[in-house]
């Protein structure tokens, strides 16, 4: 479209008194040209809206607000068909430099320039509808406590669900356990997901199928294809959005200790084991069939311990209880141990601790138990903390080890590692782990299965979105997604429901989910000048590019995070989005004033995360932390969306230092896009080569990480750098 831009600077909050307003308006119309340039002293006033929505009845479509952070008023300064840019002379020029300094000013007027570049570069998004029709159908993956719930919650809210149970009955394991031990824990309850079941199969929104499996899944949000298998026969359904419940086992006992004695002595079970005794009404000794009148339980068997299973399975104190309890209950008289490290009874389960407690349960803390047959019975022996000293309990008819949880996904062999996807001169890209664990059946080109982490569990963001996958539009809930217990379980489900409808609905839009939440922008390939290297393909973290058989890339804009890791990693620059492309970010680069160096005020690019970093630096300046002036900031989707070539632009402009300031990566990470960072640095490695072969320091560009708790770091951070570039003296490039 025919541009008319519009520049409204406001003066309020401080940014008169910091800033010459008619400076700023120079810049605008003498270096731009722009059609209309106004002050307001309260932009986000009815009366400063109201003077932007005039201008819009007049002609004017793109317009450029310099005032506050984009991150506030984001919803006053929405103008529907148009184009808008926010330049942040408020939080990052008045708040954080010092007022009436030519350095203060400077800095002001560049980032006006830096927005005047972006809008006229910038289109209007168009949300992606394709031409097939979309499915606002939910499929859950699972019958236990997390899959019931998740089926009902989306069915009560008027969508379709399909749901997917591998085994002959609804329930999962709880259908397995005689009592539930759940809030207020009073007491426990039979037969708790009954009332759940019923309400699934007799709902008119819910097909079930049990004893069946999922035999393919295809497509992305709102175009899941999805083929089922049930006694011989397949039905296939499209789908808007996949709910993940397929639940967990337990650790495999036998890869436990023998000290424990599993597999040593037949009267030493499992939790599991002893749950079925207890269903099944044959509370009998597995040996000789004789009664049970002396009892131990070791908790964290396996739990906890860095040689097996890591992590606290949440529930097995709980469960314990409840048995120990059980056999209270049956017989008064029985002697009943609970062998702990520490015990997690979180909340008002504390209750279930203390009536054990009470009904003569004695429990004993001890780091490393171990089981010994001896000749009245098993003995357990080991150090107790509390009292100092080793103990011995003999005469046990029975040994209880309250093995730990696995994810259904933690199963299967690694199958997403191919050494063709890497090029000798590139450098690697870190692999996913993802198994061929037959829940989902992909048919993605990254892997059949969500990646996982290390142990075994659906890949996301823990803090910010705890129910996604890496696979857009297919949420974990329940026991697959962390260790829970059954009422935590049924809240799981209900919250993934929420999640994959919220997921339908906005790419019925047209629009992204998480975390870039309403951007209607997609990535657009200009495939003229693809060279088929792959690299978008490897290194986008949500599998939403797949390739054809020449691999040409096939981008699935549903499943697209719009995060434009895609667009940094190609070398050919052929993917860009209509208002973020790296020509548009190129030319704000372009844009900044470089004073040359007999001027003595060098300039620093810092290219900063908008998830994390660019917050941390709005905080700085809330808090009125000043930093150094000669700093110029762009904010980016992500900083695994940073091309090589921004960095190549901006020391060729003259540009003395680049700053990267992204989230921390590794096995902890705090990315909202997985990898953004850690894929960063690594083309950062590429970059200092280059500019040692053109003798140009390396340490002018540097990585930071950086979370958004770490603004009071921030100035120390820019400061520091800001010092180093002064070091090392000008850009040779200035000038040319």
């Amino acid at each position: 479209m025919e541009k008319k831009i519009g520049v409204y600077i406001c003066t309020g909050c401080g940014i008169g008194e910091a800033l010459n307003p008619e400076q700023l308006g120079n810049v605008a119309q003498e270096e731009y040209g722009v059609a209309v340039c106004k002050t307001h002293p309260f932009l986000c006033s009815k009366e400063g809206v109201d003077v932007i929505k005039s201008d819009i009845a007049e002609g004017v479509n793109t317009i450029v607000i310099a005032a506050c952070s984009p991150r506030v008023m984001y919803d006053l300064f929405n103008f529907d068909g148009c184009i808008v840019d926010r330049v942040n002379i408020r939080e990052q020029v008045a708040w954080c430099q010092p007022p009436g300094e030519e350095d203060t000013q400077m800095m002001a007027e560049d980032y006006l320039r830096m927005g005047l570049a972006k809008v006229n570069k910038m289109e209007l998004p168009e949300p992606y509808k394709p031409e097939e029709e979309m499915s606002r159908d939910v499929l859950v993956v699972g019958g236990g406590a997390a899959g019931l719930a998740a089926a009902l919650a989306a069915a009560d809210a008027g969508y379709k669900v399909t749901l997917v149970e591998k085994e002959k009955e609804l329930g999962g394991f709880v259908r397995k356990v005689k009592e539930v031990a759940t809030l207020p824990y009073k007491a426990f309850k039979s037969g708790y997901l009954d009332e759940y079941i019923e309400k699934v199969k007799n709902h008119e929104n819910i097909t079930v199928y049990t004893e069946a499996k999922i035999l393919k899944t295809a497509g992305g949000p709102g175009l899941f294809d999805v083929t089922i298998s049930q006694n011989g026969s397949s039905v296939e359904h499209r789908f808007g959005a996949i709910v993940l419940a397929a639940g967990w086992v337990p650790y495999d006992p036998k890869k436990l200790d023998p000290k424990l004695g599993y597999g040593r002595y037949d009267n030493v079970v499992t939790g599991v084991e002893f749950e079925e005794m207890l269903a099944q009404g044959n509370l009998k000794r597995p040996k000789d069939g004789g009664s049970v009148n002396s009892v131990a339980f070791l908790l964290c068997a396996g739990s906890r311990d860095p040689n097996h299973l890591p992590y606290c399975s949440t529930t097995c104190c709980i469960s314990s209880l409840k048995q120990a309890l059980q056999i209270k209950e049956q017989n008064p008289d029985a002697n009943v141990y609970v062998f702990f490290k520490e015990m997690r009874t979180p909340g008002q389960a504390e209750d279930l601790y203390r009536k054990a407690q009470e009904a003569g349960v004695i429990f004993l803390r001890c780091q490393d138990p171990q089981v010994e047959s001896g000749a009245t019975g098993l003995t357990v022996k080991g150090y107790e903390d509390l009292v100092g000293e080793e103990v011995e309990v003999d005469g046990l008819d029975l040994v209880v080890l309250a093995t730990g949880m696995v994810p259904v996904t933690a199963f299967g062999e690694n199958v997403v590692a191919k050494p063709e996807d890497q090029k000798e001169e590139e450098e690697p890209v870190p692999t996913d782990i993802i198994l061929k664990s037959d829940v989902l059946n992909l048919e993605y080109r990254q892997g059949p299965e969500v990646p996982i982490l290390k142990y075994g569990f659906p890949d996301s963001h823990f803090i910010c979105f705890p129910y996604e996958s890496r696979r857009t539009g297919i949420y974990a809930a329940g026991c697959v997604r962390r260790p829970m217990g059954v009422a935590t379980a049924i809240e799981d489900g209900t919250g993934a429901a929420m999640k994959a409808i919220q997921c339908i609905e906005m790419v019925h839009k047209g629009m992204a989910v998480h975390p870039r939440a309403g951007d209607m922008s997609f990535p657009e390939f200009f495939m003229q000048r693809c060279t088929q290297c792959k690299r978008c393909t490897v290194e986008c973290p949500f599998g939403a590019i797949n390739e054809d058989e020449k691999a040409n890339p096939l981008p699935n804009p549903t499943r697209c995070r719009r995060c434009g890791v895609c667009m940094g990693a190609c070398p050919e620059r052929i993917i860009s989005f209509k208002n973020y492309s790296v020509g548009m970010i190129g030319d704000m680069i372009k844009a900044m004033n470089v004073p040359d160096e007999y001027e003595e005020k060098p300039r620093i690019l810092v290219l900063a995360c908008e998830n994390d970093s660019y917050p941390a630096l709005d905080m700085a300046g809330v808090r009125r932390m000043k930093y150094n002036p000669w700093i110029r900031v762009i904010p980016l989707r992500c900083l695994g969306s940073m091309n090589l070539i921004w960095i190549a632009d901006a020391l060729s402009s003259g540009i003395d230092g680049v700053l990267l300031l992204g989230c921390k990566y590794g096995e902890d990470y705090q990315c909202h896009f997985i990898r953004g960072s850690e894929l960063a640095n690594i083309r950062l490695g590429k970059i200092k080569e280059t500019l040692d072969r053109l003798v140009l320091e390396s340490e002018r560009v540097r990585f930071e990480t950086v979370s958004i708790t770490d603004y009071a770091k921030l100035p120390e951070i820019l400061d520091d750098f800001a010092k180093k570039i002064e070091e090392i003296g000008p850009n040779p490039y200035k000038g040319f």
